[in-house]
């Protein structure tokens, strides 16, 4: 049994109304009666880690819209735990690798799900690119139409590339992400279309799965902090609800602390959290090279908020100078390639650590929301650039015997 409730002023509605928010104005999210679930964790001891092996968490009836999302690795990172002076174990979730390279398909499967159960004809979102490239996915294998308005010019081609193969009608608009939100809702509303961006309570409880498995990962343990991205700050609640639900069972027996990284250039919500608010001034004009969280009005920042005031957590920015750096380090020692706005995770646990903000003897787990190949062209040009030779060996040995005794960039210099 589920309905729909209002943060602000507690209004229940029906879980069949296609519904974004209160009258009041206030954001909804999933009521479920956990006392009309009869399972047990043990239960859960054989089963692959799925978003559907917790299917009866979730507010579905029918059977759902699935391209195997979820089950994403747990990664211990002992070097970088090393580099950085953590004594406790540090995890990283690679949300990187799921279907579609982002933990949208996460929300996608249970939102495309909910909207043939109820229905719908078409589905639409905003998207700063990794919420129309997983829109897109599952609207193709449901068999329903999709639109996605993209800020034009201002999102990576990964993340278009995959919207236009599979089928999306792509508009982009001349202004910021925040425009294009702004035009969707309406659009849906006046439309009958289901709106599929993270005010869409029934995306979010896909993505809470990210808390249930590193749960089920940990044998039923909580870490002591999860840090993660902050976009459009659904991610960020979604993971703290899972979290809760599983307090409220008695499958844990703590919340971690949740704590929000933006980018310098795009960070309402941690201004808003070092000013002691539970509201954002949004940011008329974000700028980051962390494309995947350049948004200044951010739809769920009052839910973000909450998570990190009730869980005692942190928000912090990082420039995208420290972001481009921890993409680097994370990739050269830990192997694991993450796109620019997972970075900020990274980025700011070192930056937190330093401050002192962080014990280091907590147990921490970073979420990469993204796949290094979502932004190849950022890789490019952050990094070295290949070593150009005549197609001799002895031209190559050359170069090989250089890099014996210089660093890259100093054989870059000479060639």
């Amino acid at each position: 049994m589920y309905s729909l409730k209002c943060i602000k002023c507690g209004k229940e509605y029906d879980k069949r109304s296609v519904i974004y928010n209160c009258d009041c104005g206030g954001l909804l999210e999933v009521k479920i009666d956990f006392s009309s679930i009869d399972i047990d964790k043990d239960d859960y001891e054989n089963i692959p880690l799925s978003v559907w092996k917790y299917k009866e968490f979730l507010p579905v009836e029918r059977e759902p819209i699935s391209i195997k999302e979820g089950g994403t690795p747990l990664y211990d990172c002992k070097r970088f735990s090393k580099l950085i002076g953590l004594k406790e174990p540090f995890y990283v979730k690679h949300e990187g690798l799921n279907p579609t390279g982002s933990f949208k398909d996460r929300g996608m499967t249970v939102g495309v799900t909910k909207a043939i159960e109820l229905g719908m004809k078409i589905v639409a979102c905003a998207s700063t690119g990794n919420t129309s490239a997983s829109l897109s996915v599952y609207g193709a294998k449901a068999g329903i139409p999709v639109v996605v308005l993209l800020p034009g010019g201002k999102v990576a081609l990964g993340k278009v590339a995959q919207a236009l193969i599979h089928g999306a009608k792509v508009i982009e608009i001349k202004g910021n992400f925040d425009d294009a939100l702004e035009i969707v809702m309406k659009l849906c509303n006046e439309e009958g279309i289901y709106l599929l961006n993270s005010v869409n309570p029934y995306r979010l409880e896909g993505q809470k799965t990210i808390g249930y498995e590193i749960a089920d990962e940990l044998n039923w343990t909580a870490p002591d902090r999860i840090i993660l991205p902050v976009g459009n700050a659904g991610n960020i609640s979604a993971i703290y609800k899972g979290f809760k639900e599983l307090k409220s069972i008695g499958w844990i027996d703590r919340i971690p602390k949740m704590t929000g990284i933006q980018a310098e250039g795009s960070a309402p919500i941690v201004k808003a959290f070092k000013d002691h608010k539970e509201d954002i001034m949004p940011e008329k004009n974000p700028e980051t090279i962390a494309t995947a969280i350049r948004i200044g009005n951010p739809i769920n920042a009052i839910k973000a908020l909450q998570a990190i005031y009730e869980s005692k957590g942190l928000a912090e920015m990082v420039t995208d100078e420290e972001i481009v750096e921890a993409q680097k380090e994370l990739a050269k020692l830990e192997g694991i390639g993450i796109e620019p706005a997972s970075a900020s995770s990274i980025a700011g646990l070192k930056k937190l650590l330093k401050n002192g903000l962080i014990d280091k003897d907590e147990r921490v787990v970073c979420i990469t929301t993204g796949n290094l190949l979502k932004d190849p062209e950022e890789v490019v040009n952050v990094c070295n650039k290949p070593i150009v030779v005549e197609t001799k060996l002895d031209k190559v040995k050359k170069v090989l015997n250089l890099i014996k005794q210089y660093n890259v960039t100093q054989i870059l210099q000479i060639y």
